[in-house]
């Protein structure tokens, strides 16, 4: 008996309501922000990590058709060295001193020593004495 009452009330109330809200312009409204939506998506995607990475690549092809014999470079292997001979286009003939020379591709250099490795500066001030 409740459930038929409260059916009842439902559908004497849903007649009151009917011309207050029209569903298509809601539909409407609601898919263009959600289109909207995916395009603010796609856009920050875009902004915040393919185009740092296109710079990132952009700048590593740069540095690597600049180099020249005798540049200071480190591999992705960490060793650091000296350019001594291009091989070819893809390698590149490393001397890392004491006669020791290493052939290594291009692609593996992760840059210059001098953009790489700064020296570090040898500040006294910060520098602790121990007191025996």
């Amino acid at each position: 008996m409740l459930i038929n009452k409260a059916y009842a009330a439902a559908a004497e109330n849903a007649g009151q309501f009917e011309g207050l809200a029209d569903p298509a312009a809601s539909g409407e409204g609601l898919f263009f922000w959600n289109i909207a939506f995916v395009f603010v998506v796609v856009f920050l995607f875009y902004v915040l990590l393919i185009m740092p990475q296109q710079r990132r690549i952009r700048e590593h092809s740069e540095m690597l058709s600049e180099l020249k014999k005798g540049d200071r470079v480190v591999t992705g292997g960490g060793l650091v060295g000296k350019v001594d001979k291009f091989v070819n286009d893809r390698e590149v003939l490393i001397d890392l001193g004491n006669g020791v020379k290493v052939t290594a591709l291009r692609s593996s250099l992760q840059g210059k020593t001098d953009d790489i490795l700064r020296p570090v500066a040898n500040d006294t001030s910060t520098a602790k004495t121990e007191k025996k």
